[in-house]
């Protein structure tokens, strides 16, 4: 067995060295040949521009896409709820949430029936609280329990609402 590799591994050896024997002068004529026509030239890079310097200087102007307040406006913090007030059972409910379902009226004083999103009706009157933006009832009609909210505007300032929470009728939910 060690023979017959022996003898293979020779023969191999004869084929390759017998390719090796040629000349490589077309190579060698190729390589001579590339080089002719072309020049050692190369453009010059172009000259850089200075530019001239630019100082931001706006960081005092208002920004555009910020809201701005009207000079007129009340003076920060002038309008804030009570904060340590305790809340009232309906203001833990958003007001898109509730329905005046109708009213009651005893001596003169008339309340507001209103039912809650867990089916739940609480009698209301005016100066107590209803809904989560600090809503005070201001007044209350047969039809609509009419009310004052105080949120946050875009500048974290307190601005005044005016809403209503109207009586629904019978069918809707």
């Amino acid at each position: 067995m060690i023979k017959w590799s022996y003898h293979l591994g020779c023969v191999l050896l004869l084929v390759v060295s017998a390719c090796s024997e040629g000349t490589y002068s077309d190579l060698e004529e190729f390589v001579n040949k590339s080089g002719e026509g072309l020049h050692g030239k190369v453009d010059p890079l172009p000259e850089i521009k200075s530019f001239a310097q630019f100082n931001y200087e706006a960081f005092n102007i208002p920004d555009p896409f910020s809201a701005r307040k009207n000079n007129q406006s009340k003076r920060h913090g002038a309008l804030q709820p009570d904060l340590k007030r305790s809340k009232e059972a309906l203001e833990n409910f958003p007001l898109e949430n509730l329905a005046m379902v109708g009213t009651l009226q005893r001596n003169k004083q008339i309340f507001a029936l209103v039912r809650a999103p867990d089916n739940t009706v609480y009698r209301v009157k005016a100066g107590n609280y209803l809904g989560q933006n600090f809503g005070l009832i201001t007044g209350i009609s047969e039809t609509e329990v009419k009310l004052k909210e105080i949120i946050q505007d875009s500048a974290n300032d307190w601005t005044e609402r005016r809403g209503a929470l109207m009586l629904q009728a019978q069918g809707q939910k």
